[in-house]
């Protein structure tokens, strides 16, 4: 059957890197136009920026360079996020009142504008993959692929101009934004589906796309009912708390796990269809989906690591201690070993099968608890993130 061809990862090669010989001249002007847009980033903004930043900046420059090589699609949505922000940066005039009349900051990038474009465009794509599943529609595949990429392109151009817009509030209040749940909620949207594609373009097979989405769709319902409901998607200063560099890459970190494990557990639950016997014909094998739930969770697991000791030395700079057992921690930790204890049942144990993609299903529900359900109905130190 169909699905059946793609048993093993193409389109990407297994190196990170292709080696310089194979490079085209295409393949080096990419790195040297974003290292230029990077150097002239930071002469026109480096009057907001802390040493960190540059660093981040700069670092920034380095890390998609490299991915662009790997991973060329990225490269054009890296040009199209810098246009659509400094086009709407210009826009502004150093304004924030620009945004109620002049148009294009009304109706489509304007941060806030921008973000609903991202909504509705993940909504409409997770509809469009389902479509192509039952129709097994390759052409309406390919426009679900080309909505989730232009709701991620609209959504990192909402952050992007967001982070702007605070520093036209004023200086002290200007921040990235990455500080509460209305905005890491719209970055879970944008890793998750990123991550998605990746896998996507490296298996060859766009048949999970409606299942990834539902959970990013899910995100995109917390952040209208954020917005609508809180009016959380106002700019506010950070707390005390939240004044550090280390927020900078801790959160970033945490949510690239978070996005792994929400793939993994998707990934399962089309596993666990096609264990069953439903969908065999239209969705990836067993085997795929297998490994491809592994990979996601390895990726995952990894980058939560590095974020929960990110979390402890900001812990330790902001409340004179590592560890304080406070909810947040706790929960985490159970994140932790739920996803060690998963991988080293799969590395060591070998074990696979439905108990496993049981587990990782079972798992996005821990995890949710511990990002969103702390936040609902526990206290501790990390109260600033309540809803």
């Amino acid at each position: 059957m169909a699905n059946k061809q793609n048993l093993t990862p193409t389109n990407i090669s297994d190196d990170p890197v292709p080696f310089l010989s194979q490079l085209g001249w295409k393949d080096w002007l990419y790195p040297i136009v974003l290292m230029a847009s990077t150097v002239f980033a930071y002469s026109k903004y480096s009057q907001f920026m802390d040493a960190y930043e540059t660093t981040f900046l700069f670092g920034a420059g380095i890390v998609f360079s490299l991915l662009g090589w790997s991973w060329k699609p990225v490269r054009l949505l890296l040009v199209g996020i810098a246009t659509l922000s400094l086009l709407s940066i210009n826009l502004y005039h150093g304004d924030l009142e620009s945004v109620n009349h002049v148009f294009f900051l009304k109706f489509l990038i304007g941060s806030q504008t921008a973000v609903m474009w991202m909504n509705v465009l993940f909504v409409l794509a997770m509809l469009t993959y389902w479509f192509a599943l039952f129709a097994r529609s390759a052409f309406t595949g390919k426009v679900a692929t080309s909505l989730t990429w232009t709701a991620i392109l609209m959504g990192f151009v909402g952050l992007m101009v967001r982070w702007y817009e605070s520093y036209l509030i004023a200086p002290d209040v200007g921040h990235i934004p990455l500080s509460n749940l209305y905005e890491v909620f719209i970055l879970f949207c944008l890793i998750t589906s990123l991550m998605y594609l990746y896998y996507e373009q490296r298996y060859a097979t766009k048949q999970l796309g409606g299942f990834v989405l539902l959970v990013v769709s899910s995100a995109v319902g917390f952040i209208l009912w954020y917005t609508f409901s809180r009016h959380a998607n106002s700019i506010q200063p950070l707390v005390p708390a939240l004044q550090s560099y280390w927020m900078k890459i801790h959160v970033p970190a945490n949510f690239v796990g978070y996005g792994a494990f929400s793939l993994a557990a998707m990934v399962a639950s089309a596993y666990l269809l096609v264990n069953k016997g439903i969908l065999v014909s239209r969705l990836p094998s067993s085997d795929v989906l297998d490994d491809l739930m592994y990979k996601a969770i390895s990726v995952g697991f990894a980058f939560f690591t590095i974020a929960t000791i990110l979390g402890a030395v900001w812990a330790a700079e902001a409340w004179g201690g590592y560890w304080s057992w406070d909810a947040k921690e706790t929960w985490a930790l159970i994140v932790w070993l739920n996803y060690a204890a998963w991988l080293h049942l799969r590395l060591v144990k070998g074990l696979r099968g439905p108990m496993l993609a049981w587990w990782a299903l079972i798992g996005l529900l821990v995890t949710t608890f511990a990002f969103l359900g702390v936040n609902m109905f526990l206290s501790g130190l990390h109260s600033y993130g309540t809803l």
